[in-house]
């Protein structure tokens, strides 16, 4: 089973996304070429995503290894980012069996009406596997790692539930959409009640992404200059920097639109289906990965805002000891969830994702 799963889970999205959403539109009544043309294009999305998140890693990681070198930034622990924890959390026990068990879970809740979300984010299945192996190593027990990866997988999915009706209002054509994603969800309470607490004032977008991804570019790659000599020696590198920066908050919005493209057919026609033959159990959702809406100008630049600011964090919270770096990438995953309580507002994502 854990070779089986190994196999499907190292095809990649690129490659799996098209043929679930081809088989899918297929046996919902969507004519085969159209099924085949929005896999295609939700398969081409995640290509695109791949390689502008690998140009934003390759473009930042040197100037900011840079940064840990001339600041004297040694917190001891190395940050090696989210593929190597996925790695981590399939190869164990709990991983090898992660995904069936929780299709298992997800059918049952469907069944008995517990949750309105159909899970089909199966790279994103990790997460869970990775809580049940840090349970299963820390107790010793395969029953305790499979009973709190059930447990955090119930909880995601009726916390995707809940913020559905939130999420598809703010998000354009996102309608029959969720995200049942844990490391998005574990957001919404504290985006709840720190939006509360700030004032209800509408601040407005402040800027351009694509210009304040040149800014904050070459001004990372002037902070990975030991001197005001190797600041005007690097001007080529560090404008560089900015441009690639720019570039990545330019293209992210224009690839997640082939994700929109490919997934309205979809959904359109699975809406029609449950509506058609299932008149109680209207409202369902393909639970999707948050990839589909880490577009949005407000996440590109408050996620873009936060890097300099994390990696500053990380050297004057007392007792911390951990540097991040790989991670950073990442950063844009934390707000598709805030934005829809925030509705967009840049002051309040900021600092909620400062908390």
């Amino acid at each position: 089973m854990e070779e089986v799963f190994k196999y499907i889970i190292g095809l990649g999205a690129a490659v799996m996304m098209p043929i679930i959403f081809t088989i899918l539109g297929v046996c919902i009544g969507i004519k085969l070429p159209k099924a085949l043309k929005s896999g295609l294009l939700v398969g081409v999305g995640f290509v695109g995503l791949s390689v502008v998140t690998a140009l934003l890693t390759s473009s930042l990681g040197p100037a900011l290894s840079k940064m840990v070198e001339i600041y004297g930034l040694e917190l001891g622990i190395f940050d090696m980012g989210w593929p190597s924890a996925a790695a981590v959390a399939y190869n164990t026990s709990v991983g090898a069996f992660i995904i069936p068990v929780c299709l298992g879970v997800n059918l049952l809740m469907l069944l008995t009406k517990t949750t309105r979300t159909v899970n089909i984010d199966l790279w994103n299945y990790w997460h869970f596997a990775f809580i049940g192996a840090i349970v299963y190593f820390a107790s010793d027990s395969i029953f305790w790692g499979f009973f709190a990866a059930i447990i955090c997988y119930i909880i995601t999915l009726v916390m995707a539930d809940m913020t559905a009706p939130a999420f598809q209002k703010f998000y354009d054509k996102m309608d029959g959409i969720s995200i049942p994603q844990p490391f998005c969800q574990s957001f919404v309470p504290f985006a709840i009640v720190i939006n509360k607490l700030l004032d209800k004032k509408k601040f407005g977008l402040m800027g351009e992404p694509l210009f304040l991804g040149i800014v904050i570019g070459c001004g990372i790659g002037a902070l990975g200059c030991a001197s005001w000599k190797e600041v005007l020696d690097s001007i080529p590198g560090i404008l560089g920097l900015g441009i690639k920066m720019g570039a990545v908050m330019e293209l992210i919005p224009r690839i997640t639109s082939l994700f929109i493209e490919g997934l309205k057919p979809i959904s359109d026609a699975t809406r029609e289906l449950i509506a058609k033959k299932y008149k109680n159990n209207t409202g369902l959702s393909i639970g999707m990965s948050p990839a589909l809406v880490i577009g949005h100008p407000t996440t590109l630049v408050v996620s873009l805002l936060l890097i300099p600011v994390t990696i500053f964090l990380a050297v004057i919270l007392p007792g911390n000891r951990f540097l991040p770096l790989a991670s950073l990438a990442g950063m844009f995953y934390l707000f598709p969830m805030i934005l829809p309580i925030t509705k967009g507002n840049v002051v309040k994502s900021f600092i909620i994702g400062l908390v």
